[in-house]
């Protein structure tokens, strides 16, 4: 008898292979038959009418400290997400020395937005080396497997302590230690090096990431240490404004160095709408050269999602807002109703023209409805909607957002929606050197809710999408699944076939759809998180194990942490 059969149901096998109806019979955690299954199940699935595909490889998560005090990695593992990468972009939590714990909570605070007095509360702090952490982790139990990568910032500050913060340029000495570390915790299993060198990554008192212009000579001692090693990626976000053309050649030799795979976020700019152009086509110089490079990008805008009750909105500088933001939601939104005080805020200006034209530019602000909408169309932002009944756009936004006692979301694109529509990331999406990531699952937590993003690729691209061409279903999971598995080095899972990991999702494909994100206060301390739940996954099985079933915990929890790259 089988532990488990999944019958009759049309498999996407994560191949790109066309769909085709077979049972699955998984034993032992692994499947051992994909087609007619003739004995039973200790657990059977009835799959008719739905489709099995792999479970989802999410490589771009922050789920480094929540890793440490929570089992349940939401909202990746509530949307199909089996394995998950953490220690992206440079910033985690290993190795620390006593004396550094604060400095790292404070840049994972800024760069990440996870409040200080969370981290402080639940970070339990039981390591002080990167292999400590490793086996930290592999000590807990999970609803999805995790991979981790060794991360730059730590390792800077523990090695020149104040020098690093400062952004010293590192003596050889100090680059060798590095480069020690960095290999003494691939040799623990992690499955690479991340590193950040842009500008928006900083503490909340303004002070940049340790790693912002950190020397070549730095980056290739890092490269060496993955060299050695022979396996693993180097991941890194840039702004590529060095100028660009010496950035990404210092990239490009640095990967050379490394002889691995480099893999950065790649993504459209307000204010360069044609650049991610121009980077692909580097990308594409340097792979025909022999030096393997990947983009990484997101199938939808990513912005920020605006509301009383979140961490951004278009009001949040405005002294007549400022003076009842510390209330708790119910009276602050009774003190925005008060109509003196809503016409004193709306009187009000926001002064910093950085922030005006991330939070008041109206024209790009549009309502987040259930089910969220990730392409609408110009005639739904809130500047086209005021116009139409004849008030101001702030009014309106004011207005939208103490609906549903406000928790009312809305939603502004800032990056991948510069020309109104998703065009430009289905030429990202279906380039032969990208890959599907940049969910920021863990991070962001009061304003953005991304995880939800392989939901997204079936539901958008292989399903809904009317204002451009769509994906076929086989596509849109390969590149959720197995592309993503392969470039990990990850070869075990990310395909239904005999021999590979039953890491599986069996899905009602007609009904499946995200549901608006909503406010949660179950972090520690108490603290907030956006969380966006989907409907329509039957059931989402781990290593054989059904860990949710219609999107409700079994109680199963197989995931374990994945220590370096595995054999199919």
């Amino acid at each position: 008898m089988h532990d488990l059969v999944i019958r009759g149901g049309t498999v996407v096998d994560g191949t790109g292979a066309a769909p085709f109806e077979a049972d699955v019979a998984v034993a032992g955690g692994r499947i051992v038959a994909v087609g007619r299954v003739a004995d039973r199940g200790a657990e059977e699935i009835d799959a008719r009418g739905l489709l099995v595909t792999p479970g989802f490889v999410d490589i771009h998560t922050h789920y480094d400290a929540q890793a440490t005090w929570s089992e349940r990695l939401v909202s990746s593992s509530i949307n199909g997400v089996t394995t998950a990468l953490i220690g992206n972009c440079g910033v985690g939590f290993a190795p620390c020395r006593p004396d550094k714990r604060e400095a790292l909570v404070k840049l994972m605070e800024g760069v990440e937005d996870l409040p200080e007095v969370v981290l402080t509360e639940g970070l339990p702090w039981a390591w002080e080396s990167f292999p400590d952490y490793m086996d930290f982790l592999s000590r807990r139990r999970f609803d999805t497997d995790i991979a981790a990568m060794v991360t730059h910032a730590p390792l800077r500050v523990h090695v020149m302590g104040e020098r690093a913060e400062a952004h010293a340029e590192a003596t050889p000495a100090e680059c060798a230690e590095m480069a020690r570390l960095a290999a003494e915790g691939l040799a623990a299993g992690a499955v690479g090096i991340s590193t950040s060198r842009a500008l928006a990554h900083r503490t909340l008192d303004g002070r940049h990431i340790p790693t912002l212009g950190a020397p070549e000579a730095e980056l290739e001692a890092l490269a060496g240490a993955l060299r050695a090693h022979g396996s693993g990626w180097l991941q890194v976000i840039s702004d590529f404004d060095d100028p660009a053309e010496e950035e990404f050649a210092r990239l490009k030799r640095v990967a050379a160095v490394a002889g691995r795979p480099l893999t950065f976020s790649l993504l459209q700019r307000e204010s360069k709408p044609r650049f991610w152009r121009w980077l692909l086509d580097r990308v594409d110089e340097a792979n025909a050269s022999g030096v393997t490079m990947l983009g990484q990008v997101m199938g939808r805008p990513v912005g920020l999602m605006f509301g009383f009750e979140l961490s951004q909105h278009p009001f949040l500088t405005r002294p007549s807002f400022r003076e009842v933001a510390h209330l708790p939601l119910p009276a602050r939104v009774a003190a925005l109703r008060d109509p003196a005080r809503r016409a004193r805020i709306l009187a009000e200006a926001t002064e910093d023209p950085a922030l005006k034209a991330r939070l008041n530019t109206w024209d790009k602000i549009f309502p987040l409805n259930d089910p969220p909408d990730y392409e609408p169309p110009p005639e739904r932002s809130v500047a086209a909607m005021a116009a139409a009944r004849g008030i101001t756009a702030e009014a309106l936004c004011y207005d939208l957002m103490l609906e549903r006692d406000g928790r009312a979301i809305l939603n502004r694109p800032l990056l991948n929606y510069a020309d109104g529509d998703l065009a430009a990331i289905r030429e990202m999406m279906t380039h032969p050197h990208t890959l599907m990531g940049l969910g920021d699952g863990g991070a962001h937590v009061g304003y953005i809710c991304d995880a939800s993003c392989m939901t997204h690729m079936l539901v958008h691209w292989a399903r809904d999408r009317q204002r451009g061409p769509r994906l076929a279903v086989e596509q849109a999971v390969k590149r959720i699944s197995r592309d993503n598995a392969a470039a990990m080095g990850l070869a075990d899972r990310g395909v239904v076939a005999p021999g590979y990991k039953a890491d599986l999702n069996v899905i009602d494909f007609a009904r499946l759809r995200m549901r608006a994100p909503e406010m949660r206060y179950d972090l520690p301390a108490g603290g907030k998180r956006l969380v966006q739940e989907a409907e329509g996954y039957v059931a989402t099985v781990l290593s054989g194990g059904v860990t949710y079933r219609e999107g409700t915990p079994t109680g199963a929890l197989p995931g374990r942490l994945v220590r370096g790259p595995q054999r199919a």
